[in-house]
């Protein structure tokens, strides 16, 4: 039996964070964050997801591109135990893995089959940085996917406490409607790195074509300025 992996990239998924910075760690956990998931020109063909549509999840199993590295460790420190606490690779989520693989479960609001790139599946609950590369999509069944009964071990129960948003109303305006909820309940998961936790800080949260600058202290988030990112230099510096 041979060793090679012969991989393709099927797709590449379109949302609103051209960084990872602020990004949910976890699909689903903002479930109004919606993306577009475009298959690469040689799989655009409408038979490779006849059926599809009759499935409200679908599983995408994908590479964190922004953490490709050489090398390994068997330990990392997950966000969500402080950042300071060392666990095995393989009992965690984190990017920094051996083959830098994700796996995300989202809901499949529709097939755009007349997009001019489609046919587009139309998804929410994203996790994903734009462009971020998809090797497989699969269909979610409930019967086999789900068990209500599993146990999360160390990460049960650390999920950490919702931050209140306080979005002045002028700063709010400038956020297209359809994605003011999402973009406010991001901001409640705390975006900011476990290891930062600066309460005098401006912080920066690139979202679509748009900058978030921040505060935050005593459990309360304060938008306190949009800035509006150049075309063509959606990725910005946060420090």
């Amino acid at each position: 039996m041979g060793n090679t992996v012969n991989m393709e990239i099927i797709a590449r998924i379109r949302t609103d964070f051209p960084t990872k910075f602020g990004i949910p760690r976890q699909s689903s956990l903002v479930e109004g964050l919606r993306g577009r998931i475009v298959f690469e020109p040689p799989f655009r063909n409408p038979d490779a997801v006849r059926g599809l549509e009759g499935f409200s999840h679908i599983w995408l199993i994908w590479q964190f591109s922004e953490a490709v590295r050489q090398g390994w460790t068997a330990t990392v420190r997950p966000p969500r135990l402080g950042g300071n606490t060392r666990m095995g690779v393989f009992a965690t989520r984190s990017p920094f893995r051996p083959n830098a693989m994700g796996l995300s479960s989202l809901r499949l609001d529709g097939i755009d089959w007349d997009a001019e790139d489609g046919p587009v599946l139309l998804v929410s609950g994203v996790d994903m940085m734009d462009g971020t590369p998809i090797f497989d999509i699969k269909p979610y069944l409930p019967f086999a996917d789900s068990h209500p009964d599993a146990q999360g071990g160390f990460a049960d129960g650390v999920r950490g406490k919702a931050l209140e948003v306080d979005f002045p109303e002028e700063l709010l305006s400038l956020i297209e409607e359809e994605a003011r909820e999402s973009l406010i309940d991001v901001l409640s998961q705390d975006p900011r790195p476990s290891y930062q936790k600066d309460d005098t800080r401006i912080y920066g949260m690139p979202f679509g074509n748009q900058d978030i600058r921040f505060t935050v202290a005593d459990g309360v988030l304060r938008v306190c300025a949009i800035d509006k990112i150049p075309e063509g230099k959606r990725s910005v510096t946060h420090g």
